[in-house]
């Protein structure tokens, strides 16, 4: 595969760069198996369907094909779940989560990770997904299997995260 350059022109970021040095969805890191990829996630609904409304120029087309987005506002309704188990972006901020280059969090750096761009932040990014199993954990240890009413705005945490919170 020849290395592929990327250039980001969004709301968040003008004129950011990165290259793409692995084939799309494969050579994860060992520890990173994700049960959902981007276009998967952004079908179900996720963020409220307002995570990737400017940027959808930097991801294949075939994503947002079927993808539940609201370029006006968060709309939970558009989540699976139908609840919203978002916080704002400030409050990401605030607590550190954000690596610079990924202005939008954790699911930006996974949509360019998945495309095959890798980075200083991956290691870190990859433990904060690991961390977040224990909520399927919860959900497991308190729900019968198949109950997708019991614990739904957890629910909905762990799918914006690609696991895949429908067969818990």
């Amino acid at each position: 595969m020849q290395d592929r350059r990327i250039t980001v022109h969004d709301l968040m970021q003008a004129s950011y760069c990165y290259v793409l040095t692995e084939p799309v969805g494969k050579n994860f890191h060992a520890n990173f198996f994700p049960e959902l990829t981007p276009k998967e996630m952004l079908e179900l609904g996720v963020f409220g369907g307002k995570y990737m409304t400017d940027c959808t120029g930097e991801f294949p087309k075939d994503w947002f094909v079927h993808a539940k987005l609201c370029h006006e506002r968060h709309d939970p309704m558009l989540n699976f779940f139908e609840i919203n188990a978002s916080q704002p972006l400030s409050i990401w901020r605030m607590k550190g989560w954000i690596y610079e280059e990924d202005p939008r969090g954790w699911f930006q750096w996974y949509c360019r990770y998945y495309m095959g761009r890798r980075c200083p932040d991956d290691e870190r990014q990859i433990k904060r997904w690991a961390a977040f199993r224990r909520h399927v954990t919860q959900i497991k240890n308190n729900c019968r299997k198949g109950d997708v009413g019991c614990r739904r705005k957890q629910r909905q945490a762990v799918l914006h995260w690609a696991y895949d919170a429908r067969q818990l």
